[in-house]
């Protein structure tokens, strides 16, 4: 990693409260957090501690009850939902638990949904070539492994060139050599594109791969820590 490298993304003092008639649920307490450019970011905390819910609004999938979040130098606070809708398509990555594949398209379809709309995109067969899917470019997910459909899911986000990747418990419905191959991919790209990510997940093992840890618990940053030395996925335990 660069090391001084340009901060992609910089949320400052957000908050979230979500309200269901009078119950009030804040999941957010002032979280400030940057992310830069060529940095993977691992996010853990127990269920319930915020981490979800801070993935989402980074990504501009929710917005924040208080606080600003800027995508380098644009404020995406306040925002119109057309100009956070442009910031999705154009600068985000989502890598989810659940891969959302569209059964009756091939993998190399899935991928093509993203390049059509992309405004600088990679062709659909070198990004699956990239997470190592280029034997399955014409296989439906029905076809495909657990495991082989969440690379295809890492190469559909991963096609538009995004400038933040983000990962919410990408190996959680996975079995820990599966698993361990689907990090492998995830670093793969954080590495050769220099992309940005940021991973949520519950098994601690995991923040080894990364270049900085964040611990969150009841909607707050408990401590950051870097790591001196990163292991490669192949040494995670599960």
């Amino acid at each position: 990693m660069d090391t001084n490298p340009e901060i992609v993304l910089r949320a400052r003092d957000l908050t979230k409260i979500y309200r269901t008639g009078s119950v009030e649920v804040q999941a957010l307490r002032g979280v400030s957090l940057t992310l830069a450019a060529g940095e993977m970011l691992v996010l853990l905390g127990a269920s319930g501690s915020g981490k979800s819910t801070l993935l989402n609004i980074l990504g501009a999938l929710d917005t924040p009850t208080s606080g600003e979040i800027s995508f380098l130098d644009h404020r995406l606070t306040g925002a119109s939902e057309r100009a956070l809708t442009a910031f999705r398509r154009d600068h985000v990555g989502f890598v989810f638990q659940f891969y959302n594949l569209v059964p009756s398209l091939t993998a190399r379809e899935n991928v093509a949904l993203v390049t059509e709309i992309a405004a600088r995109p990679m062709r659909p067969e070198d990004a699956l070539a990239m997470v190592g899917m280029q034997h399955r470019l014409d296989h439906f997910p029905a076809e495909l492994s657990g495991g082989e459909q969440q690379r295809v899911a890492i190469a559909r986000a991963i096609a538009k060139r995004p400038d933040l990747l983000l990962c919410d418990e990408p190996t959680g419905a996975l079995d820990s050599a599966t698993g361990r191959t689907v990090l492998e991919a995830l670093v793969q790209v954080n590495t050769e594109l220099g992309t940005a990510t940021a991973l949520i997940t519950h098994n601690a093992a995991i923040r080894k791969i990364a270049h900085r840890v964040v611990y969150m618990a009841d909607g707050l940053i408990q401590r950051e820590e870097i790591n001196a030395t990163r292991i490669p996925p192949s040494e995670v335990t599960w």
